[in-house]
């Protein structure tokens, strides 16, 4: 162990490649979470509990954990070697073995970006739990990042134990900044809270939905109430930029709602990785 911590190009390897795997496991949670969902969703609607005999059969289960890895487009299964983060997209080219069909760019950006947030929680925390705490944090928004993008859903089974998570945590290791965790998750959802009632009651619409509420509570409660401003600021001025790409790519058309959960998570990344220098930068714009 000692070794490995004395040589850091080592140990930042190792750390690279188990946050590639781990965004090869959070590509199944952003692809099955929102399936699982809309069936369970299906299930309620229809009661099925109540009219219908579930079978159980393997056939029939989907979770996180079944069925195994497979092609969306041909639903063969992906063998182990076909399945290695990052290299095995690059070795297939970018294609399915079996039925040649394009795998999305998403796998490898997510196992990418996974990657470079595990180290990065190394450089700015260091070999400390905090960094994992951190890490684990990051990964939770990629997923919401992403799940919103595709879905513009943001899962209560996300967004609502990362504000446990950042409560408890803040009584954990920083008791002192427990008060300001706690406002934080208050005022970080009644302020979109407010937004979206006041947007509804001028123009009938409503402009966000209660996961974006929910995930700024989150997000209060890991950077405390001070860092909502900066949040809210970040966030504005990127989530116009993201409506922006999204509408030249042909992605949004006019009119469409346009997810705010990625605005939200990018600017949770950079005020929980920066947060003094985010702080500094505040006080001298304003």
């Amino acid at each position: 162990m000692a070794q490995l911590l004395d040589n850091p190009l080592l140990l930042s390897g190792i750390i690279f490649f188990a946050g590639l795997l781990l965004g090869s496991f959070l590509n199944v949670v952003i692809y099955r979470l929102p399936l699982m969902l809309e069936r369970q969703w299906q299930q309620e609607c229809a009661n099925y509990q109540a009219d219908l005999a579930i079978d159980q059969s393997k056939h029939n289960i989907f979770n996180l954990a079944w069925p195994a890895s497979h092609c969306p487009n041909c639903h063969h299964s992906v063998a182990a070697y076909d399945n290695i983060p990052l290299l095995s997209y690059l070795l297939l080219k970018g294609r399915c073995r079996h039925c040649h069909q394009n795998i999305a760019r998403q796998y490898p950006a997510v196992e990418l970006a996974s990657g470079l947030l595990a180290l990065a929680s190394l450089y700015v925390i260091g070999i400390q739990l905090q960094a994992l705490l951190l890490y684990v944090v990051s990964l939770v928004l990629l997923a919401l990042l992403v799940i919103d993008l595709k879905t513009q859903l943001l899962p209560d089974l996300l967004t609502q134990p990362l504000l446990w998570a950042g409560l408890l945590t803040q009584q954990l290791f920083y008791p002192e900044q427990l008060d300001s965790a706690l406002w934080g998750a208050v005022l970080g959802y009644l302020v979109l809270w407010s937004i979206y009632w006041l947007f509804k009651l001028a123009t009938g619409k409503e402009g966000m939905g209660y996961g974006d509420f929910k995930l700024l509570a989150a997000l209060g409660a890991w950077g405390g109430a001070a860092a909502l401003p900066a949040i809210l600021l970040i966030s504005a001025l990127t989530g116009l930029l993201i409506a922006l790409l999204l509408r030249t790519t042909g992605q949004l058309a006019s009119g469409q709602a346009m997810p705010f959960g990625p605005a939200l998570a990018l600017a949770g990344w950079l005020v929980l990785y920066f947060p003094t220098q985010i702080q500094s930068l505040m006080w001298t714009i304003f």
